[in-house]
């Protein structure tokens, strides 16, 4: 099967052109590539190049195996315009040759001009007295054309590039010269660049799409499916000729029964590719440079410097960005780069194989940099590759807090569990008590345990991140967070972190938080308010701690009947876990619960339904925290109802006298509890929950006891007079009725009076 690559180009011919040429040259040189059958159709840039009109030239420069020739080729077959080819070689860097060929090439469509026959064979001493003028001029005549010079890296003579520069700068409107290559053109491109003359495809543009790549696959003879397929076209960025080695080791795989394993950069077909076209090529100290410098996953020349205990790294990049040789810039200024991910791969298998000794050295140095200048993450991983776990520990115990409250949760939980699966928590009781937090609030109440334990049991020396002497502020806070004991063990716990914590820990909202939930367990409300504010003001980001506190403190006011204060911090709640990027579901959990006691105390019945409803979902998120997963639960089963929703309240209560038998001490929820039971005793069943209406039907039965028609009912709810006309015929078939009065009628029947109540309500 033949290759979609760009390097198989037709075969060197030495059969010389029909004798009305002028000149001498092989025939293949002038020659459109002929398309291979069974070819990916590159349709979305091809139309994009035949669109193309108003530049005077054209750069396409990538690696090898990125499809140039094969995209030029396919444009040539689809444009209405001329084209006219030339494939460059050693002997180009003539300057006479090259004009020779190029004239040779527009000699396919029609002769050339006699001057210019006699300018060429005949050139004198200078090519730009008659050839190159009157080459130029042959093109400008036969406007609008294409002109394509491929392989362009192997002129390197500086007559010959001056030579393809002036025909550039003569290039008139709807003509253009196109430059094709491995490395970019050394050409004086800039003022055609700022006068948006020039476009430039590089191997962002060339890279195939998701479904060229299922194409070339298929074609190829791999079967795999549209998950796989999607990884491939990813991990090879897009690279054909990755794919369709990828493809070609996939389908030998299957013929000997071989079990699939991953791609990568040193899978036998693409580390010969690499090393027959990229690296055998090299001297030893680029190749040398490459194989170190591929511990990094992205670089700079500073970096590279410190790293390789070296200088002139910057310069070296330059260099390998210049030879194309897989290495994608990051930013514009071109100071940080990254190698293709399968080059990467090989790169560092070959650094394995050659400097073993040598890859935690240069890991350690790495991160030597990336920590002076700020970049903890990118240590951590330099430190962990580099097998100093002392180090790591520090690191990702520094890093827990910033990961999580950037919404990184999955970074985060990958790094935690790289050190539970070692093995490494009892050794690190910062990681194992840090990480018990985190499951905590993730909502994982056996891991929460797990880790406090190991915290617990392990030996701590040194000063923490947030400049604590000692792990135990911490290992007291977490314990009464997890209140095992109940509120006056957790009270103890609490007070022991406040008191050992370093001014402006991180842990300080957490233990006051603790501190003041406990108070307010034991009946002290005053003082708990008072420690919940400095929760709150000490919080420094810390979202969850922040929006319990707030919420505690709503509690607080509500219960003291200052329903304008609970209100108050209700809403200052929210629009703070608005703000957070964190999918923080203890939050979330803490928010439903005081929205819905808003929305019920003034009378926003549906509202406080889909709060009831959403809380009702992630209560189960708060078990880790027994004393504010039973808190909410009660809030809920009281919600529930205050609606008349008995059923979805005593499921709540349930789940909360649950916890409490598991967490003894809590002997104010569990009074709270009983007496809330007495409520739902006493609460009728409620049909209305039967009648499966939906939040926009429920929003529509107070409109239909008024006397507005539909219309005018549209209008105040913003929707159109169709989506109304739907919802009141389903309001009718699940009440079993066929009137707007009956509707009403039957609602009230079935206990649905307080919707009838509202007429429009607003968003929060």
């Amino acid at each position: 099967m033949n290759p979609p690559l760009d390097e198989a180009k037709p075969a060197s011919s030495l059969k010389l052109v029909p004798p009305r040429s002028a000149f001498d040259f092989l025939e293949s040189k002038i020659q459109v590539p002929p398309l291979r059958a069974g070819t990916v159709s590159r349709t979305a840039l091809v139309n994009r190049l035949r669109a193309t009109t108003s530049v005077a030239a054209i750069t396409v420069v990538a690696p090898a195996g990125y499809g140039k020739t094969t995209v030029l080729a396919q444009w040539a077959a689809r444009d209405s315009r001329p084209f006219a080819w030339v494939t460059l070689d050693e002997r180009d860097n003539d300057p006479i040759v090259l004009l020779r060929h190029i004239a040779a090439a527009l000699e396919v469509d029609e002769p050339l001009e006699a001057r210019l026959v006699d300018a060429l064979e005949k050139p004198g001493a200078s090519i730009w007295t008659k050839a190159l003028p009157r080459l130029a001029n042959q093109l400008f005549e036969r406007s609008p054309n294409v002109l394509v010079l491929d392989d362009f890296n192997l002129l390197r003579s500086r007559a010959s590039i001056e030579a393809v520069a002036a025909l550039v700068d003569a290039e008139e409107e709807r003509s253009m010269l196109v430059l094709v290559g491995r490395t970019f053109p050394r050409l004086p491109l800039a003022q055609l660049r700022a006068s948006g003359r020039l476009l430039e495809l590089g191997p962002a543009d060339l890279a195939m799409t998701k479904r060229e790549g299922e194409l070339l696959l298929r074609q190829s003879g791999a079967r795999l499916g549209a998950e796989r397929v999607a990884e491939l076209v990813e991990q090879c960025e897009g690279w054909p000729a990755a794919l369709y080695l990828a493809a070609l080791s996939i389908r030998d795989g299957e013929a000997s029964g071989a079990e699939a394993v991953p791609l990568s950069g040193d899978d036998r077909y693409l580390a010969d590719y690499f090393r027959s076209e990229y690296l055998a090529r090299l001297r030893p100290g680029p190749l040398r440079f490459l194989r170190r410098t591929s511990v990094l996953e992205r670089m700079s020349g500073p970096l590279c410097d410190a790293m390789l205990e070296d200088e002139g790294s910057a310069q070296e990049l330059e260099k390998i960005e210049r030879a194309n040789l897989f290495l994608v810039p990051l930013d514009n200024r071109r100071e940080w780069y990254r190698y293709h991910h399968l080059f990467r791969d090989l790169l560092q298998r070959e650094l394995v194989e050659n400097e073993p000794a040598l890859v935690p050295r240069l890991h350690g140095l790495a991160a030597d940099w990336f920590e002076e200048h700020g970049d903890e993450e990118s240590a951590l991983e330099h430190a962990s590759a580099a097998g100093d776990l002392d180090r790591a520990a520090a690191l990702l115990t520094a890093l827990v807090l910033p990961l999580y409250y950037s919404g990184r949760i999955a970074t985060l939980d990958r790094w935690l569990a790289r050190f539970e699966r070692a093995g490494l928590l009892d050794r690190y009781p910062a990681v194992a008590v840090q990480g018990a937090r985190i499951h905590a609030l993730r909502g994982r109440p056996e891991a929460a345990e797990k880790w406090l334990d190991a915290a617990t049991r392990g030996t701590f020396r040194g000063t923490l991140p947030d400049g604590t002497k000692t792990i135990a502020p911490w290992v007291s806070t977490a314990r009464a967070w997890l209140c095992r004991k109940g509120a006056k063990q957790m009270l103890a716990d609490a007070e022991m972190a406040v008191a050992g914590l370093a001014a402006g820990s991180s842990w300080r909202s957490p233990a006051l938080l603790a501190q003041g939930s406990a108070l307010m367990l034991l009946g002290d409300p005053d003082r708990a308010d008072t420690i919940l504010a400095e929760a709150a003001e000490a919080a420094l980001g810390a979202t969850e701690s922040h929006v319990m506190a707030l919420g505690q403190r709503a509690l607080i006011a509500d219960e003291r009947g200052d329903h304008e204060r609970a209100d108050t911090l209700s809403t200052e709640l929210h629009e703070l876990l608005v703000a957070s990027p964190v999918d923080a579901y203890v939050a979330r959990s803490v928010d439903f619960a005081a929205t819905a006691r808003t929305m019920l105390r003034h009378g926003r019945w549906n509202e406080a339904r889909a709060a009831l409803t959403a809380g009702q979902e992630l209560a189960p998120f708060l078990d880790a925290l027994p004393w504010l997963a039973v808190q909410v639960r009660l809030e809920l089963a009281r919600g529930f109802v205050t609606v008349r929703d008995a059923g979805a309240g005593q499921a709540q209560l349930d789940e909360a006298l649950a916890l409490l038998r598991r967490s003894p001490g809590l002997d104010s929820l569990s009074a709270r509890a009983d007496k809330l039971q007495r409520e739902v005793d006493e609460t009728p069943e409620h049909e209305g929950a039967l009648a499966g209406l939906t939040r926009a039907e429920l929003r529509l039965l107070p409109l239909l006891a008024t006397h507005l028609s539909f219309r005018e009912i549209a209008e105040q709810l913003f929707v159109s007079r169709n989506t109304i006309k739907t919802q009141a015929i389903s309001v009718y078939r699940k009440l079993g009725v066929s009137s707007r009065s009956e509707a009403v009628a039957e609602a009230q029947r079935l206990g649905l009076g307080e919707h009838l109540r509202v007429v429009v309500t607003n968003d929060r």
